[in-house]
């Protein structure tokens, strides 16, 4: 019974043993089951991700001396690359410094720009050889299938968008070399305005007297370098062009502004705004010595300014900028106001004014030659030339209807009032001014230019055998106009008043030294001939009503005597009235020869009337009716002969009837001279 027992116990063990296998086996395979669930997912992931693996491992099989050489292509591609790279990190460290003011340090600012300018120029010559090695190592893993076709379109897609980004190089510095350069722009602004001061100058009306005071310098000696600094910078970025707008602009608003203290609207006066040269003859004189100021002093200084500043960019540059500051600054308005003057209604004034124009503009020919004969100023030369041209034609024009113009006078009918007409006292006056100091070797020149530019000759002494001719013309309108009176006095006192002008006004002048001694020493002689017929024919013919004759004989019988002086007193004063009414309407202009006439009168008329008076007054006295026959006591008859011929104000509508009594001067106003010479 023992053996089958032990075998029982046997069999039990190993199906214990069985049992557990197969558990383990269960429990492995329910593990294995699970592992696999999980590996699936894997597996799926493996096989996406084996061409991207194929490809990675694709230079292992590609040619030996293909991976070999490629090595190289990379070598000399990153080194270029690099170099950019770093560079382009330099560019924006300089950021900050390029974007603050550079008034704080302009050395400082300027040479940190040039260092962004010399990384930009760097990046801007080698950007393109880094993208061509990198093009070329692309080309070649390309052409010897080193790498994966979707890899390479990657590449080229990236080295096609630096290609477009390096060629726009704005974009290398994202923009900030223009910033600096505004900033730059700014401050040449800045530093112009801050150091253009206007002038100080002294009262407008004595600018013509007393020099206004000029600074030795317009600009201190460190602005002016400043700037050439900022000008050296930004024309290397070829931003020259706006910095001479902006100094134009400054520097012309400068000297506008030291004009301003001139009161120069006159300038802008027109043809229409005037009748005439009179209107505007103020402004003439004071016009020479605001263009000279102008010239002298203003614009002279802005040309040295130029030249300082912009001498380093050539003389082309400079002269056009201080040609466009001359233009906008005012020096066109000047030559306007002369063409105005030209260009207005003919006068024979105007003939000096034009004169005095031409000499303010032959004073400063030299200036305007230096300053504005170059190219630039074309302009301004046009303009002053065609002003000359002007000036010259309208001057000899003027000049040489003189004669003729005078010569057609003779048609006019002479003064009513005896006196000197217009054209007399107007001419003489002119003629000396034309041939005296101020205007004589002008108006030569003037002649001379004219008949040059006509081929024609202008001989020495040509425009005083002109002037003389126009002397003995109103000579000849004299004597015509002496023929026209009808009342013979009154042409006798006409003579005596125009040859004593002609003597008094052309003695000692060039003009009587040409004519000679004797022809003035002849007109003196008329004078005191027609002085003699005119008081002989009329105030010496009133003594003779109050003679003596009879008093005598009926000195015993006081009523016969007593009638007699009565009728005598009454003859006289009625021809006293009548001749008084009559001549109290006449003029002597000269203050000289007024006082000797009236001096005359006196001396022939009231002693006669005072001893009359005194031997034959009593007896007419003391009748009730003596108020009609002695009307003036002799300090009353006295008196209003001292005062004949006193000149009436003028009138210049003419040049009939109007005393000359003083000569005339650049002050006297000849309105509408030309209704009677031109």
């Amino acid at each position: 019974m023992a053996e089958p027992s032990g075998a029982v116990e046997r069999g039990i063990r190993s199906l214990i043993s069985a049992r557990n296998s197969l558990k383990s086996s269960l429990e492995k395979s329910k593990s294995i089951g699970l592992a696999l669930e999980k590996t699936g997912p894997r597996f799926d992931e493996i096989e996406q991700r084996l061409p991207s693996l194929e490809a990675a491992v694709r230079p292992i099989r590609a040619d030996r001396e293909a991976l070999i050489a490629v090595g190289g292509h990379i070598n000399r591609a990153v080194g270029p690359a690099a170099a950019v790279l770093k560079v382009f990190d330099a560019v924006h460290g300089l950021e900050k410094s390029l974007l603050s003011d550079p008034k704080n340090d302009l050395s400082g600012y300027l040479s940190v720009l040039k260092r962004l300018e010399e990384a930009l120029r760097f990046l801007g010559e080698n950007c393109g050889l880094a993208i061509q090695w990198l093009e070329d190592i692309v080309e070649y893993l390309e052409d010897h299938s080193v790498a994966d076709e979707k890899y390479l379109s990657t590449l080229k897609k990236s080295l096609r968008l630096l290609r477009e980004f390096q060629q726009e190089k704005a974009k290398l510095d994202g923009g900030l070399k223009d910033a600096a350069l505004d900033k730059l722009e700014n401050e040449f602004r800045r530093l112009l305005q801050d150091n253009s001061v206007p002038l100080p100058m002294a009262s407008p009306s004595s600018l013509g007297e007393q020099q206004p005071c000029i600074a030795p310098s317009q600009l201190p000696v460190t602005v002016i370098h400043k700037l050439q600094a900022i000008l050296g910078r930004l024309r290397a970025n070829n931003r020259l062009e706006k910095c001479v707008s902006v100094y134009v602009e400054v520097r012309s608003s400068n000297v506008r502004a030291s004009l301003q203290a001139l009161d120069l609207d006159y300038l802008d006066i027109t043809v229409t705004e005037f009748n005439d040269v009179q209107s505007i003859e103020g402004y003439i004189s004071q016009w020479g010595n605001h263009l000279e100021f102008a010239v002298k002093h203003l614009f002279e200084a802005e040309f040295k300014l130029c030249n300082e500043v912009f001498e380093r960019f050539g003389s082309s540059l400079w002269m056009d900028c201080f040609s466009k500051i001359a233009a906008q600054a005012g020096m066109l308005a000047f030559l306007q106001f002369g063409k105005t003057v030209a260009d207005s209604k003919k006068d024979p004034i105007k003939l000096l004014k034009l004169l005095d124009i031409f000499t303010s503009l032959n004073k400063l020919r030299a200036d305007f030659n230096r300053l504005f004969g170059g190219e630039a100023c074309i302009e301004i030369q046009n303009f002053t030339r065609d002003l000359i041209k002007k000036l010259i034609d309208g001057g000899a024009e003027i000049f040489w209807e003189l004669l003729p113009q005078v010569k057609i006078q003779k048609q006019i009918p002479p003064p009513s009032d005896g006196g000197v007409p217009r054209l007399v006292s107007f001419v003489t006056d002119y003629c000396n001014k034309l041939i005296g100091d101020k205007y004589k070797s002008t108006l030569t020149q003037v002649l001379l230019i004219h008949k040059s530019w006509r081929s024609e000759r202008f001989q020495e002494n040509q425009l005083m055998v002109e002037v003389l001719r126009i002397i003995k013309m109103i000579e000849q309108n004299m004597d015509a106009w002496m023929k026209a009176y009808p009342d013979q006095t009154l042409s006798h006192f006409f003579g005596m008043n125009n040859h004593y002008h002609l003597y008094k006004n052309l003695k000692g002048t060039r003009i009587g030294d040409q004519l000679g001694d004797a022809w003035l020493k002849e007109h003196d002689q008329y004078k005191e001939y027609y002085a003699t017929v005119f008081l002989r024919d009329s105030w010496g013919k009133l003594p003779s009503h109050l003679s003596r004759e009879g008093l005598i004989i009926f000195s015993g019988g006081h009523a016969t005597a007593r009638d007699l002086v009565k009728k005598r007193l009454k003859a006289f004063n009625d021809a006293f009235d009548e001749m008084y009414k009559k001549q109290s309407t006449w003029v002597v202009p000269e203050k000289d020869l007024r006082d000797r006439v009236c001096q005359q009168i006196v001396q022939a008329v009231v002693p006669v009337y005072r001893s009359y008076m005194q031997n034959y007054g009593p007896l007419v006295e003391k009748d009730a009716s003596s108020s009609k026959y002695v009307r003036y006591t002799v300090v009353a008859l006295e008196k209003m002969l001292s005062s004949l011929y006193m000149p009436k104000p003028m009138r210049y509508g003419s040049f009939k009837g109007t005393p000359p009594s003083e000569k005339l001067k650049n002050e006297v106003d000849l309105r509408r001279t030309t209704s009677a010479v031109v």
